[in-house]
């Protein structure tokens, strides 16, 4: 798997978790303190991010990095 692969995937859990717990993807960037477009980049898998930004929507989403990156 490819980095870009690697991001579209995390992108896309991303999404699901913020889905399945109700958070629109204004709130998980406002929470984030992430302007809107950003996010959703992220969930394209379209912009590259760092721990600490992926330590932001864990906590923002009540879960652990771990569980974010767990893609297969």
């Amino acid at each position: 798997m490819n980095s870009d692969q690697i991001l579209k995937k995390i992108g896309s859990r991303i999404k699901e978790i913020r889905e399945a717990k109700g958070v629109s993807q204004q709130d998980l960037a406002s929470i984030c303190n992430f302007e809107k477009a950003n996010m959703s980049r992220i969930e394209a898998g379209r912009t590259n991010f760092t721990i600490s930004t992926l330590y932001k929507i864990s906590h923002a989403l009540e879960i652990t990095i771990s569980e974010l990156v767990n893609v297969e």
